[in-house]
């Protein structure tokens, strides 16, 4: 399906915002802690929705463990208001993408990709869709690869929210979406752990899923199990399509264009091989 194919394409060029060294230099001058992850990743991606309180973000978010949400968001606008956020996000990426694509940066392609994924954001259904209103409610950069950036944002957040939309209507809560997520494959156990739920949480969730069928007593997923994912992945896909069909023939030339923009973010190094979005294993 198309959204998946360009799915896969943009959300390493979005993603690396979590990890470049440019803007854990930018957070850290705001005031949060370096050493781990978690302190500026919950403000950078949750600031467009304003100062959310740690409800809200978990809510937005859906498969963080609330606990830890809370412990990362209850002073995160104390350290820095959201506007202060949004403004070193936006530097930290513009020197990371300055950095990867040097003399690409002002070429014909780079601004191609970036008007066309602008088309394909504009498109994208946001009814529903809190974390990506929020994000298109942002006004758009001047220079293409940030634009760039700005739109795969949207985008993949447009999909985050359909696929939340598509996981309540599978019966999944959050650690179970999770655990069943992981029952098929998707990406070691040990790499969930990520999102803060504890080995009692993951069991209990693992022994509800097995009362519905969905898990079988080693954890795997059973057929019914897998079924119910592939229902999940199906609705997601369908749920984010519009954005990109309504690129037309467009849509071929801009996976075209994004391919050296992929190149640059995922040839970094700064993505882990692993991760609980499932790219390259769904």
């Amino acid at each position: 399906m198309l959204a998946r194919r360009l799915w896969h394409l943009l959300e390493p060029v979005h993603a690396v915002v979590y990890y470049a060294p440019e803007v854990v230099a930018e957070t850290t001058a705001l005031g949060y802690d370096p050493a781990v992850r978690w302190p500026a990743y919950f403000p950078l991606r949750a600031a467009p929705l304003g100062a959310p309180g740690p409800r809200a973000v978990a809510a937005a978010f859906y498969s963080f463990e609330p606990g830890m949400v809370r412990r990362h968001t209850e002073r995160a606008w104390d350290t820095a208001a959201p506007d202060r956020v949004l403004a070193a996000r936006l530097r930290g990426i513009d020197a990371l993408y300055r950095r990867l694509l040097g003399p690409a940066l002002g070429g014909a392609d780079l601004a191609a990709a970036a008007a066309l994924a602008r088309r394909a954001a504009e498109a994208a259904p946001l009814a529903g869709r809190p974390l990506a209103a929020a994000n298109a409610d942002l006004p758009w950069p001047d220079e293409p690869h940030l634009v760039l950036w700005q739109a795969a944002t949207v985008l993949r957040e447009q999909r985050g929210d359909g696929h939340v939309a598509a996981l309540l209507a599978a019966g999944l809560d959050p650690v179970e979406a999770l655990v069943s997520f992981a029952a098929v494959g998707a990406a070691p156990v040990e790499v969930f752990a990520s999102r803060g739920w504890s080995e009692d949480e993951w069991a209990a969730a693992a022994d509800r899923l097995r009362a519905r069928g969905l898990l079988d007593a080693s954890g795997a997923a059973t057929d019914a199990g897998r079924a119910l994912r592939d229902e999940v992945e199906r609705r997601t896909d369908e749920l984010a399509e519009p954005a990109y069909t309504a690129l037309g023939a467009d849509a071929d030339r801009l996976a075209d264009l994004l391919g050296p923009v992929w190149v640059a973010a995922v040839g970094s190094g700064l993505l882990p091989a692993e991760n609980t979005l499932g790219i390259g294993k769904i």
